[in-house]
């Protein structure tokens, strides 16, 4: 027998098979995979999930059940994938902190805030549905959704669940799929509510006027959003953005308390990075920190500062932009439309068009509704004309055979009329029974035409509708968790503000060894130096301020005093830090303020201002800052607070006083500067005469003066006398007090 051969297989160019098959692939990954629908606001692994626990009976009254019992079941029947990845999506709907609103109640380990993933497996843990998942699934038999064969043609699935409220805003979703991904951030269900009825009462309301209502988003932790209104207004118009949230934090006992964290962000990680910057010395303002989250606190991180004079504001800002605890997410409003095409949507578009899949839903109820009361009272209309002529009904069913159609052709009743008649049990038949008839038959024809006119008017299904969305605003409604404010920008420490402010004294030995200590309340008697040395001088500062040298060359040379050695040991040659002759000496030592200005001034009575800054050399070489001659001695700079009012002292060895107006003084970046007080040359060359002191005094202030053991006190107005042109020689000093060995200045 010879058996015909058939060739069914179909040649095509590769380009054309790769082509559609990819597409192929693709639209079935969005549509069927990975994007949301506008309607029900959930991917086809979560309907089926929350689908087929309706159908086991797992609402929120029920007993709780195995969730390998609830997998299986939805892998069986209508998700043939993986159990991993449908039990991870069960377990992300059961997740308080991931889910707004949560769908599914588990009980058991269903992981934490902190390891969201570290929920056990499948057998150890029991689920059944949340009371808000009625949202999706009340209206699911009462014919308002299409029905789709599941994968092998058994069974029935629906295409979308008739959710109450736009389920895709409230717990929000994200997902990745092919060419495009969706990242939908969860809102606040009263503010959805009352948007949505805003809507139906005003149909052209601007996005100004809905952001009055929705603020923005509303996630499942307290962290801030910070977030400005125009960036979450732009992500409302264009469908695109991001939302940037911040962790919540207070003082408690001088301790820094974390209690709130961004949305899903791990408080240990937060540990980790903090710790991190801790052991590399990034945060040397902490010295501890600990985690005492519990159940009853599910975040609270403790960082202990180093002393009460640690600047938390600017210790938590540098956290927000160094670590997790201040965190961005993208948004992306992509989803399944009424039109199954996928689209980046607005807010606006969002909501108007899941109120269009609400009303064909109501509708649909409405219309399964009224066809069930039709045939009700179709039933009922022909059970009334049976107790109108109960004696006729009865003799027809005892003498005739085919009582049926003797009903219908004499009481003109249709088959399913006479079919109820003829099921009619004897106990039925008491007049009571016509009165529930009577009562039913009135009660079902006010509703259909209750139904018929709400069907037949936009205005009564919006006011339904509106009036349902009220109800479960009333029911499910909230405070919203996560609080929108505006906040200044996060903010980096610099290597200053990192170091910190602490107070430090900086020592410098005659051998020129230099080191550093902390505090300002030194004992200098006490300090240890090597063998030949001792102390030359000390100064006072911040541990993030810079120390400056005035050499005897003239030159400036300035270190950062959180790189010298502790007091703990002798320190560290200066010269091992600097480049300076080896001729040279240092004549003073002092911590210039780069906001103010200050008085430079020579023992041969030179001076000029100078602003702090320059001051300040960034050369481990130095920079030239005054020009003196061999044997001038620097004096220690003065700060100016206001270089109009104030004046400069200058006070020689042979006792002269001069006071002059400061800003007669020249503003100079170096140089010799001029003339302050007139010394002969002769004296200044013999080292005779040369200025002893030069310092700064208001008009108000008082300068004590001291000989030996005798103290002279001239008041503000005794200094009038003495108060001239620069450049001018000055007046002697009462005989007993020209000798002055120090002076000290009262400021009142």
């Amino acid at each position: 027998m010879n058996i015909e051969q058939h060739d069914f297989s179909e040649v095509l160019p590769l380009k054309d098979f790769a082509e559609k098959s990819y597409l192929d692939y693709s639209m079935y990954v969005i549509k069927d995979r990975a994007l949301p629908f506008v309607g029900d606001g959930l991917k086809p692994v979560q309907r089926r999930i929350v689908f087929a626990m309706s159908e086991l009976g797992l609402n929120a009254q029920a007993k709780y059940k195995k969730s390998a019992r609830t997998v299986g079941d939805v892998l069986g029947k209508y998700h043939p994938h993986g159990d991993t990845a449908c039990y991870e999506a069960m377990v992300i709907m059961a997740q308080p902190f991931t889910y707004r609103y949560p769908l599914v109640d588990g009980q058991g380990n269903w992981g934490a805030p902190d390891d969201p993933k570290s929920f056990a497996a499948m057998r150890y843990t029991e689920s059944r549905l949340s009371k808000f998942s009625d949202i999706l699934l009340q209206e699911v038999n009462k014919g308002t959704v299409d029905w789709n064969l599941n994968f092998d043609g058994t069974l029935n699935e629906p295409k979308s669940l008739p959710a109450r409220l736009p389920h895709i805003l409230l717990n929000g979703i994200t997902g990745i799929a092919v060419g495009m991904a969706t990242d939908i951030p969860p809102h606040n269900l009263s503010e959805i509510c009352d948007a949505l009825v805003a809507i139906i009462e005003e149909p052209n309301i601007s996005i100004d006027n809905l952001m009055n209502i929705i603020p923005g988003p509303d996630y499942p932790t307290k962290a801030e959003i910070i977030s400005s209104q125009d960036e979450i207004k732009n992500i409302y118009i264009k469908g695109k953005g991001s939302i940037k949230m911040r962790a919540l934090w207070r003082d408690e006992d001088n301790d820094i308390l974390i209690h709130a964290l961004p949305h899903q962000v791990s408080g240990a990680k937060i540990i980790q990075q903090i710790a991190e910057q801790i052991k590399n010395k990034k945060l040397p303002m902490i010295t501890d920190i600990r985690d005492e989250s519990d159940h009853e606190n599910p975040t609270r991180i403790i960082l202990v500062p180093k002393n009460k004079r640690v600047e938390k504001e600017q210790v938590m800002s540098h956290l927000f932009a160094s670590t997790d605890l201040e965190k961005s997410f993208r948004v992306n409003l992509n989803m399944i439309g009424l039109n199954e095409k996928p689209q980046v949507k607005n807010l606006l578009q969002i909501l108007n068009e899941w109120l269009e899949y609400r009303r064909i839903t109501v509708l649909k109820r409405i219309q399964t509704r009224l066809n069930l009361i039709k045939k009700r009272l179709h039933i009922l209309e022909g059970l009334l004309i049976a107790y109108l002529n109960i004696d006729r009904i009865i003799e027809i069913i005892r003498t005739e055979d085919e009582p049926k159609e003797i009903l219908m052709s004499e009481f003109d009743l249709t088959d399913i009329q006479a079919h109820s008649i003829l099921e009619i049990k004897l106990r039925n038949l008491a007049k009571l029974e016509e009165i529930k008839i009577k009562k039913e038959l009135e009660e079902l024809s006010k509703e259909r035409d209750t139904l018929e006119k709400i069907s037949n008017s936009s205005r009564r299904l919006n006011t339904l509708i509106k009036k349902e969305i009220i109800a479960d605003k009333k029911l499910f409604g909230d405070e919203r968790l996560s609080q929108i404010v505006q906040r200044s920008e996060s903010k980096l420490m610099d290597q200053k503000q990192i170091i910190g402010r602490d107070p430090v004294t900086v020592i410098l030995s005659q051998k020129g060894w230099i080191r550093s200590s902390k505090g300002h309340d030194l004992d200098l008697s006490k300090l240890i130096f090597k063998s030949g040395d001792k102390l030359l001088m000390s100064s006072q500062g911040k541990m993030n301020d810079i120390v400056t040298f005035l050499m005897s060359d003239g030159k400036s040379f300035s270190l950062d005093v959180h790189s010298l050695s502790s007091s703990r040991g002798s320190g560290e040659p200066l010269s091992s830090k600097l480049n300076f002759m080896p001729t040279t000496e240092v004549q003073q030592m002092f911590f210039p303020d780069p906001v103010f200005h200050y008085m430079i001034s020579s023992s041969f009575g030179y001076g000029f201002i100078i602003e702090g800054n320059k001051l300040i050399s960034k050369n481990k070489s130095g920079k030239l800052l005054i020009n003196i001659s061999s044997g001038v001695n620097l004096l220690e700079p003065k700060k100016i607070i206001d270089i109009e009012s104030e004046y400069i002292i200058n006070i020689t060895n042979k006792g002269r006083l001069l006071l002059f107006p400061l800003k007669q003084l020249p503003v100079l970046s170096k140089g010799k500067g001029n003339k302050m007080i007139n010394i002969p040359n002769n004296f200044l060359l013999n080292n005779e005469e040369f200025l002893l002191f030069a310092d700064i005094i208001s008009t108000s202030s008082s300068l004590i003066i001291f000989s030996g053991k005798r103290k002279l006190t001239l008041s503000n107005e005794d200094l009038q006398e003495f108060i001239s042109e620069r450049g001018r020689r000055g007046m002697l000093l009462p005989r007993g007090f020209q000798k002055v060995n120090k002076i000290s200045i009262i400021k009142k």
